[in-house]
């Protein structure tokens, strides 16, 4: 892959291996406590949401008795609702501020989780997925997803207002980096799972979203908040081209932002600045549906896939350990990943890193083996801890001031339609090819080989695209 200049030409001096690897991590280390307080709220969140969703098919299953594509589909109900949420709710931050945008969704998910946890025990009939007990637990949804709109889009605008540009690479790959550690926690849930079934788990993810509202409430406070956004202005500042660069571009905004009085006039100029409009931005969001369908099956299919292929055993048995592998792995690998190929083109990285988390798909095609299972784990995190955090961070930079949060979430639209598409057949794939044991023959590595030839779907088509859309696509560099 071809990395970037250094800045001074020729003649500079060659930065040091040790030291590129090193300085955004030192960087890091130096951010203030506002950042710090985002990190441990967004591991906390990691858990908690991670640790419910890999529970929630089978919540529908057990509690509520439907099958498994309707069970699916419910999860679908949270995931792409999520992100829909995003679309219309991600700017709050942008109006309200960051922290009374991040203690209202809290709030909102502490409500929803509650709802979700209390359900099975209140004695309403189930069997349909227009029984009560449906209705009262996708009502505990709806919350979760309203607040989670917010959330998500209010993380990633604090990240941009607290840092520099020194500390921006790493704290954007930090933030989605303590995300997939607090993911990895539910492996220690199955004593809990097993004990007071999933319904007592959900109260404990419940109980762990209110401590992480009053812990956010004390440690992210107004002062903390003015603190950091004075500090990361100063910092900033003190780079006179970049400054001078800014201040070019803003005027260039605002006069493209500018927008006619009427109503007519205002559409028009709304989607003509809509992020959508620019032809290669949308291409790029677009093509990365097909590998972000990995993303869904971690919840929506491995669960289920890793219980029912390997019923008998421990991994089948502990299928928390085997669904919740990527996340540890992402948190040991983003930082790293993102800190040796910072001079990386965001293009080339997009290429390189969809090959690498499509491709170990197919050695699940093979059939159900244990080696099969963890190297695609593996290999698709190194992949995801390759290009999905440089994705973000493209996403917010590229937001004009005090718009963060919207473009980050018009970015996730296209996960949006991926959350809505998989839930429509991921139920119906483990019903035809991944049954319950006895309930039919097992032919799970057929469904593996479509699951794998759609996902590298991604890197063809950035591969056709990068004469027209790479040769003048935004990269980021220190």
């Amino acid at each position: 892959m071809s990395e970037e200049p250094t800045a001074g030409g020729c003649g500079a001096e060659k930065p040091s291996p040790l030291k590129e690897i090193t300085q955004p991590f030192i960087d890091l280390w130096h951010a203030p406590r506002a950042l710090w307080a985002i990190n441990l709220n967004y591991l906390l969140e990691g858990f908690v949401y991670f640790g419910m969703v890999i529970y929630l098919a089978m919540y529908f299953n057990k509690y509520v008795a439907l099958d498994d594509q309707w069970a699916g589909l419910m999860v679908g109900v949270l995931t792409w609702g999520i992100t829909l949420s995003m679309l219309f709710f991600g700017g709050r931050a942008d109006k309200w501020g960051v922290r009374p945008a991040l203690l209202i969704a809290l709030g909102l998910m502490v409500v929803g989780r509650a709802i979700l946890s209390a359900a099975p025990g209140l004695g309403l009939a189930g069997g349909s997925v227009l029984s009560p007990l449906n209705a009262l637990a996708i009502a505990g949804i709806l919350f979760i997803v309203l607040g989670y709109g917010m959330y998500q889009p209010a993380a990633y605008a604090a990240a941009r207002q607290f840092t520099t540009p020194a500390t921006a690479g790493m704290a954007y790959a930090m933030l989605y980096a303590v995300m997939n550690l607090g993911g990895w926690l539910p492996t220690f849930m199955s004593p809990i799972r097993e004990h007071y079934e999933i319904k007592g788990a959900y109260w404990f993810y419940t109980g762990t979203t209110l401590v992480g509202l009053v812990i956010l409430f004390f440690m992210l406070s107004k002062r903390t908040v003015e603190k950091a956004t004075a500090e990361a202005k100063a910092a900033s500042a003190t780079d006179e081209g970049q400054a001078k660069a800014g201040s070019e571009s803003g005027v260039q905004r605002a006069a493209a932002e500018a927008a006619p009085e009427d109503l007519w006039g205002r559409t028009l100029h709304w989607f003509k600045n809509h992020p959508i409009a620019d032809k290669k931005f949308a291409y790029f969001i677009f093509c990365l549906i097909p590998v972000q369908t990995l993303f869904a099956y971690n919840w929506l299919v491995l669960p289920q896939y890793v219980n029912r292929a390997f019923a008998g055993t421990w991994v089948g048995t502990r299928f928390e350990t085997a669904t919740n592998l990527n996340s540890l792995l992402i948190f040991i690998l983003c930082p790293m990943v993102a800190a040796l190929t910072t001079r990386v083109k965001v293009y080339n990285m997009m290429i390189a890193g969809t090959a690498v988390m499509a491709a170990p798909t197919f050695f699940l095609a093979i059939g159900p083996t244990i080696w099969g299972l963890f190297t695609f784990i593996v290999l698709m995190t190194v992949g995801e801890a390759m290009w999905q955090p440089r994705f973000l961070q493209y996403a917010a930079e590229i937001a004009p001031e005090g718009r963060t949060g919207a473009y980050m979430g018009v970015a996730q639209f296209p996960w949006f339609l991926t959350k809505m598409i998989v839930p429509l057949y991921s139920g119906t794939a483990l019903a035809r090819w991944c049954p319950e044991p006895g309930k039919g023959p097992n032919h799970s590595g057929t469904m593996w080989l479509i699951f794998g030839v759609v996902a590298m779907m991604s890197t063809v088509l950035l591969i056709l695209a990068k004469g027209w859309l790479g040769k003048d696509f935004k990269t980021k560099h220190s």
